[in-house]
């Protein structure tokens, strides 16, 4: 019988590696960028085209390497970074494994121009899917020069599953963006389709978080600093009213490594328990240094899971640390200029007693005297005298009428039966029913088995969800123009998400026109929708479309009609009349779906009458 294990090759090998390593785009220039930035370099280029499929280059003016070090590169192993397995546990640089080189050689085609300082000329190198095709001479500046064609061109399946150029661009920005953050000394560019999309200057941590994610941000960041013999942990925080339900900035990076830690997440979150609405996130960007025999960062390969020594004490360093940052943004002093009808409040001056309150009256007044009798006013007696002047013209009777909700869908019939289960519990026909608001949240009304309660805000969000599908279906949309239009200043992910979904806010009335440098004027908005912050809500549907993903137009355009419905409902805690309670069960029960809002949760529940007695008995 002939043997049956045999040793891959190489090239195969290299594939399989690739498949953990490079998963897309995004994760060759994460690689590249990394090993510029262990070669010492101070200004790092970034050139991709089609969104990495087509083309990437990247350009770094750091040590280069000899033309020996060139072909050796691409081998599987070979690396600078370490010499033994101790060195694993002693890392201070981005790499160390040595797979990226050989892993992108495998699924692309590879040409590498580098030269160091001290060299004449410089090598460059030419790679096809593994395989060896040139070496020789040329002419460069000090430093690497990268440029990765074709990806995945020898690998199709792989190919085949990569999503949409917007989405891909969007991961290469999540990832360039995490490495420009903690290295604010190093010079980055990143251009695509020959667009300059970031130019980042060096500078500070603040000034580069401001440069990336936009100067809007820079009034809500807190410092935080603290040094301990465990190490140093600095960087800001977001101030309480910073906090946002989806889209929050949050970093967390370890001796200048980007890292996930769901432990440390819910310290920082932790110390803003009942200073932010339930639900929502503030942003953070913060930096721990720490010894490298401390952390553990070879458990995952993408590097992006660590392993703390000292976990749980450094939790709690964390939280003291974001609780003093707090504590000291809200001890500083506002000065209130709006002080119309407040009381003045006297100065307390220890030296000086007070006066004693004097009273002053009349001494010649008489109550019984004839003079005050006279200057009472007499009741009268026609009490219809009264209405005489507030008859109208015509002399017609004239009655006042609630105008109906033009944004809501038509009601329905009151009666009408529960479904899924439902259907023999409806509310009791009077006509005149009366509802109970409870905590300014729940709409509490009778039903022939018991008490329904109702989420007044998850209904209307049920309603004006299944009424904008239907606008969005027969293309029904109304634009209506802003008097003073609205500046919006997006980053550069929020405009690559923009360009995703700006045909469907147009078609539900969106009028947003280009300014420059990622500012838009918000001209118009969907019809209906006074009251609502256009900015806040835009960038609430930009959120959203980041996280539905590479979907079909029509689950954009229902995500999209989701974040109309959840900006445009009443909000929890807002007072409600017997009427505007009623129109509310009226629309929800003439909706398609009554027990659930469009996120899943329950809108309704019914308290039975057995469960009644038996608490009460």
């Amino acid at each position: 019988m002939t043997d049956v294990i045999q040793l891959l090759p190489d090239s195969v090998a290299n594939q399989i590696a690739a498949g953990e390593v490079i998963q897309r785009p995004a994760s060759v220039i994460k690689e590249l960028v990394e090993n510029a930035i262990d070669a010492g370099a101070e200004t790092v280029n970034v050139i991709i085209v089609d969104a990495g499929r087509t083309a990437i280059q990247v350009v770094d003016d750091g040590c280069g390497m000899s033309e020996t070090d060139a072909r050796l590169a691409f081998e599987r192993h070979a690396t600078s970074k370490i010499r033994k397995a101790d060195d694993l546990f002693d890392l201070h640089t981005m790499g160390f494994r040595g797979e990226a080189l050989p892993s992108i050689a495998a699924v692309s085609q590879v040409e590498l121009r580098t030269r160091r300082a001290g060299d004449d000329i410089g090598t460059l190198l030419t790679l096809s899917g593994s395989r060896f095709v040139s070496q020789e001479p040329c002419s460069c500046p000090v430093g690497s020069n990268f440029k990765i064609e074709n990806l995945f061109f020898n690998v199709p399946a792989r190919r085949k599953f990569l999503k949409s150029n917007a989405t891909e661009l969007n991961n290469i920005l999540v990832a360039f963006e995490r490495i420009a953050l903690v290295y604010p000394s190093v010079t980055f560019t990143l251009h695509s389709n020959n667009t300059e999309l970031l130019n980042l200057k060096q500078g500070s941590f603040r000034q580069r978080i401001i440069d990336i994610f936009g100067k809007r941000l820079n009034q809500d960041l807190l410092p935080v600093d603290v040094n301990t013999t465990l190490g140093h942990i600095y960087g800001f925080v977001g101030k309480p009213e910073s906090a946002k339900k989806k889209g929050a900035h949050q970093y967390f990076f370890v001796n200048g490594r980007y890292m996930k830690h769901p432990y440390f997440h819910k310290a920082v979150q932790g110390a803003f328990d009942r200073l932010v609405p339930v639900g929502e996130q503030v942003p953070y960007f913060i930096c721990f240094d720490v010894p490298a025999a401390d952390i553990d960062v070879n458990i995952h390969p993408t590097k992006t899971e660590i392993k703390f020594e000292n976990e749980q004490a450094i939790w709690q360093i964390l939280t003291a640390a974001v609780k003093d940052a707090i504590g000291a943004f809200n001890d500083v002093p506002q000065i209130d200029f709006d002080t119309m009808g407040k009381p003045e409040i006297p100065v307390f001056q220890p030296g000086s007693m007070p006066s004693m309150p004097k009273v002053e009256y009349n001494p010649q007044y008489n109550p019984f005297s004839s003079t005050s009798v006279d200057r009472k006013r007499k009741a009268v007696n026609d009490w219809q005298q009264l209405y005489e002047n507030l008859r109208p013209a015509g002399g017609e009777q004239q009655t006042l009428t609630f105008p109906q909700n033009q944004n809501l869908p038509s009601a329905g019939n009151i009666g009408t039966d529960l479904v899924a289960g439902m259907k023999s519990d409806s509310i009791i026909a009077d006509k005149s029913p009366s509802h109970y608001q409870y905590k300014g949240q729940y709409i509490m009304t009778a039903v022939k088995s018991g008490l329904m309660i109702i989420d007044q805000h998850r209904a209307h969000v049920r309603i004006l969800y299944e009424h904008y599908q239907t606008l969005q279906k027969n293309r029904q949309w109304v634009s209506q123009k802003l008097l003073f239009p609205e500046i919006l200043q997006l980053t550069v992910t929020e405009q690559n998400l923009f360009e995703k979904v700006s045909a469907q806010m147009a078609e539900m009335g969106f009028e947003l026109s280009s300014l420059g440098n990622g500012s838009y004027a918000v001209n118009a908005i969907p019809a209906g929708l006074d009251g609502i912050n256009p900015i806040a809500l835009v960038h609430d549907m930009i959120d959203n479309a980041d996280v539905s993903g590479d979907q079909i137009q029509e689950e954009i355009g229902n995500s999209l009609a989701l974040s109309l419905a959840r900006n445009a409902a009443i909000p929890v805690g807002q007072i409600l009349g017997n009427d505007e309670m009623e129109g509310i069960i009226n629309d929800l029960f003439a909706c398609q779906n009554v027990n659930y809002a469009p996120d899943g949760k329950s809108i309704l529940t019914i308290l039975k009458q057995q469960e009644i007695e038996r608490l009460l008995g």
